[in-house]
């Protein structure tokens, strides 16, 4: 890939998902993305169990939420607490053009870390914050999780569960946390044009509530213009169009037609599926009698696709025009083609030579793919790291005797 941002330096301090996937966005478009960690276990991202998968249990040695946030990066393991390791944590600041962080306002306050302390450091550097709530108001302070924040807080749990659920939608792993990474790696990336354009460094703020109200504001703007809690649901497998509606086949796979504009595909579908008379009944046709008449045509769909297994609804569907998709798994989606065609999967060898996959940043340039690197063990980089910043080796050896790094 081009790497647009080469010769960007950026300093993170951040762990879990949310922030640090803006970093690896970052990395994967060219910045240099240095990962600061503290001495006694890093990032805790590296020991969390998902779906009661042990990292222990895995074919290679990677842990999978680790790859996600931050292949690529180097890691430097210090501690900031110390005055050694925030002399250290300044001469980085300094060499730095984006200062990334999920530490929330308070915890940088107590740790001496204000952002006119920062710009004590460097006067230009970007300061870039991802939080749960956001940087003002009462909750600034308390911590969040996309689970909280963006799938609670935000509603969309709510706006995604059907009326009559027994249970509110359950996100899976880092749902709101890559969205909300992108998203602030999008802003970090004006701001840098901007300190091109104009010299001022800008102070950029994400929250996991921002996205989370982003993802849901048809929903929220309906409340407000119609004075209702969400724009009104269906239950699961009821549409208003039926030719907007997954179908179950008869080897237990679902295929889900997306046909917008009906009128338009109606026709050359029912004769693609065997049954030409539905193109022409009047039950059906236009869209407004399809739609009136959608328990009827979604009982019949029903009927038909569950008369095919999913191999052969992918055969008679090949040529059709109106958008549909088979339901995939992550299994199918590693060996899906159109991803391989166009790079959205990232292969990386772990310490012993095993390759694994992990999907790079979803933006290219000029049609290329992000270099693939593995995330870094914890500290992996701090040797290296301090002399680059012009430390003698006795100097580095009495910064961790001291335990200002690892």
């Amino acid at each position: 890939m081009p790497e647009l941002l080469s010769g960007v330096v950026v300093v993170e301090l951040a762990s879990w998902t949310y922030v640090p996937s803006a970093g690896v966005i970052l990395r994967d478009w060219g910045a240099d993305v240095v990962k600061i960690e503290d001495t006694k276990g890093g990032d805790p991202c590296r020991y969390l169990t998902v779906g009661g998968l042990d990292p222990a249990d895995s074919r290679v040695k990677a842990n999978f939420m680790m790859e996600i946030g931050n292949h690529g990066k180097r890691s430097i393991a210090m501690d900031i607490k110390t005055a050694e390791g925030l002399e250290i944590f300044g001469k980085l600041i300094a060499k730095a053009d984006v200062f990334l962080t999920n530490w929330l306002p308070g915890q940088l306050d107590r740790a001496g870390l204000s952002i006119e302390k920062i710009r004590s450091y460097n006067p230009d550097v970007i300061v870039a914050r991802g939080s749960g709530q956001g940087p003002q108001g009462p909750d600034r302070d308390k911590g969040g999780f996309d689970g909280s924040s963006y799938t609670a807080r935000a509603g969309v749990a709510a706006g995604l569960s059907p009326s009559n659920a027994d249970f509110p939608f359950a996100q899976s792993p880092a749902f709101g946390d890559l969205q909300g990474g992108s998203t602030l790696a999008g802003g970090i990336a004006a701001a840098l044009f901007a300190r091109e354009r104009t010299g001022r460094p800008a102070v950029v703020d994400g929250s996991l509530l921002a996205q989370g109200m982003w993802a849901m504001a048809p929903d929220i703007s309906a409340a407000d213009y119609h004075g209702i809690e969400r724009i009104p649901p269906y239950a699961f497998g009821e549409a208003p169009n039926p030719a907007v509606n997954r179908y179950k086949t008869r080897d237990g796979r679902w295929v889900q037609l997306m046909f917008l504009q009906a009128d338009r595909y109606w026709k050359g579908f029912c004769e693609r599926i065997g049954r030409p008379e539905l193109g022409v009944d009047e039950r059906f046709t236009p869209l407004a009698n399809l739609t009136r008449n959608r328990d009827e045509a979604t009982k019949i769909l029903r009927e038909i696709f569950a008369e095919r297994d999913l191999g052969e609804w992918q055969k008679i569907l090949a040529d059709e025009p109106g958008v549909w998709e088979t339901i995939q798994t992550p299994e199918e989606v590693l060996d899906d083609p159109q991803a391989a065609a166009n790079g959205y999967l990232m292969s990386v060898s772990d310490q012993d030579g095993n390759i694994y996959r992990t999907v790079p940043a979803p933006i290219q340039f000029d049609g290329a793919t992000a270099s693939s690197a593995r995330s870094p063990e914890h500290g992996e980089h701090t040797e290296e790291i301090l002399s680059e910043l012009g430390m003698s080796w006795d100097d580095i050896i009495a910064a961790k005797v001291s335990g200002a790094v690892l």
